[in-house]
C-alpha cells in the first residue's frame, strides 16, 4: 500500500469541500427565496417541504464548516510544510496567510452554527436572526474555499486542471 502524499490528500480535501459548497450553495439559494421572519419560522410547522429545506441548509452548513476547518486547512499547510497545530492556531494562521478573512467570524459562524442545531425555534424571532447570519456566513464559507482555491494557483503553483471549480456564489 502506497502512502499518500500530502498534496494529494489535500486535493481530495479539496474535491470534497467543493462538492460540499455546491451543495451548500444550492440549499441556499432555495432557502432564501422569500423574507425570513418570526413569523416565517413559527409558519415551518406547517410546511414540511420548507421545513426540509431548512434541515438540509444547516446540515450542509455545518458539515462545509467542519471539514474546512479539521481537514481542509490542516492538509492545506502541510503542503506549505507547515505543521498545523490545534484548531484555533490553523485557523490563526489561515487568517495571517490570507484565506481566511476573519478567525472572529469563522468562530461566529461557529456558534452560529451550534444555535441553529441545537436551540431550533425556541425563540421565533431569534432563530430568524440567526437564519439571516447564516446567510451571511455560508456565503463566508464558499468564498473561504474560492480563496483557497486560488491561493492554490497562486502559492503552491497548482495546475487548475487538477482542482476543482471556483464555487458559483449565486448573487445572494
Amino acid at each position: 500500500m502506497s502512502e499518500t502524499l500530502p498534496m494529494d490528500r489535500f486535493l481530495q480535501t479539496m474535491e470534497i469541500v467543493f462538492r460540499e459548497g455546491v451543495h451548500l450553495a444550492y440549499s441556499r439559494k432555495r432557502l432564501y427565496t422569500e423574507p425570513i421572519d418570526a413569523a416565517w419560522v413559527e409558519a415551518l410547522s406547517g410546511k414540511p417541504e420548507l421545513a426540509e429545506r431548512l434541515e438540509a441548509f444547516v446540515s450542509r452548513y455545518g458539515r462545509m464548516q467542519d471539514t474546512m476547518a479539521d481537514k481542509l486547512f490542516p492538509r492545506w499547510l502541510l503542503v506549505l510544510a507547515e505543521r498545523p497545530g490545534s484548531q484555533i492556531e490553523t485557523l490563526n494562521r489561515t487568517e495571517r496567510l490570507g484565506v481566511l478573512e476573519s478567525v472572529e467570524s469563522w468562530l461566529e459562524a461557529r456558534n452560529l452554527r451550534n444555535r441553529l442545531v441545537h436551540e431550533y425555534m425556541t425563540d421565533a424571532g431569534e432563530f430568524a436572526q440567526n437564519l439571516l447570519l447564516a446567510r451571511r456566513y455560508s456565503l463566508m464559507l464558499l468564498e473561504t474555499y474560492n480563496r483557497l482555491r486560488t491561493d492554490a494557483i497562486e502559492r503552491l503553483i497548482t495546475d487548475r486542471s487538477r482542482l476543482p471549480e471556483q464555487l458559483d456564489l449565486g448573487g445572494n
